[in-house]
């Protein structure tokens, strides 16, 4: 089966902008690509004959950046939604580049393609024993104090563990202690403060895939 998109969401099987540039690159040139689901299903072809915009998923785009002028001398469109979270004393998020690292690679892309190109996504949010509401928010309002006039939105989601076995293994393997998704109580204290922070830097927040309605609080799906 192949399929020939004009927008094609690259990487959120994977994370291509940090490990698999080169890959991308010689894919482009080929003109496909080959997707396998790692459930087994027949794998899909990829054409990029009528691509027109890519959407990179990514913590880490920084090992990407030599890959964008080639983007760019190809005429491609290209954003990226990048998950910039501050899970580093609780060690959940391995094989990453440290918070300040991240931050300054964000400021860099937004500054290299342009801050309505750069989406900022703090997702998962969860609490546990060391992180509670507070935490949560603080942490959020950190990095967003310093990415705030590089990017145009920000783009959260609530943690899922009851129906995601494989999450409950990751969260297994990293040993999170007491990690567990938001009651509504605590999903409205959240909100309440993410739409103060909205309002103080001047960006919209969107909710994604979550299934409570949060519009009351200036967040869409």
């Amino acid at each position: 089966m192949a399929i020939a998109p004009l927008i094609i969401s690259a990487s959120r099987s994977t994370d291509i902008p940090a490990f698999y540039g080169d890959w991308f690159l010689s894919r482009l040139t080929s003109g496909y690509s080959v997707w396998k689901s790692p459930f087994g299903a027949d794998p899909v072809y990829v054409s990029f004959a009528r691509a027109r915009v890519f959407a990179f998923w990514s913590k880490n785009p920084a090992p990407f950046f030599p890959c964008l002028d080639e983007l760019d001398r190809r005429g491609f469109g290209y954003f990226f939604l990048f998950t910039l979270n501050d899970y580093e004393r609780e060690r959940l998020e391995p094989n990453i580049p440290r918070l300040k690292d991240r931050i300054r690679t964000f400021i860099r892309l937004s500054k290299r393609i342009g801050p309505g190109r750069v989406i900022w996504r703090f997702d998962p949010l969860l609490l546990s024993d060391s992180i509670s509401i507070d935490d949560i928010l603080e942490r959020i309002r950190f990095i967003g104090d310093q990415i705030h006039p590089f990017t145009r939105r920000l783009v959260i989601s609530f943690i899922d563990i009851k129906k995601y076995g494989k999450v409950q293994r990751n969260l297994a393997a990293v040993g999170g202690q007491g990690i567990r998704e938001c009651t509504d109580e605590e999903v409205t204290k959240i909100a309440k403060g993410l739409s103060s922070l909205s309002d103080y830097w001047g960006i919209p927040i969107s909710a994604c895939g979550e299934r409570r309605d949060l519009t009351d609080y200036g967040m869409p799906q």
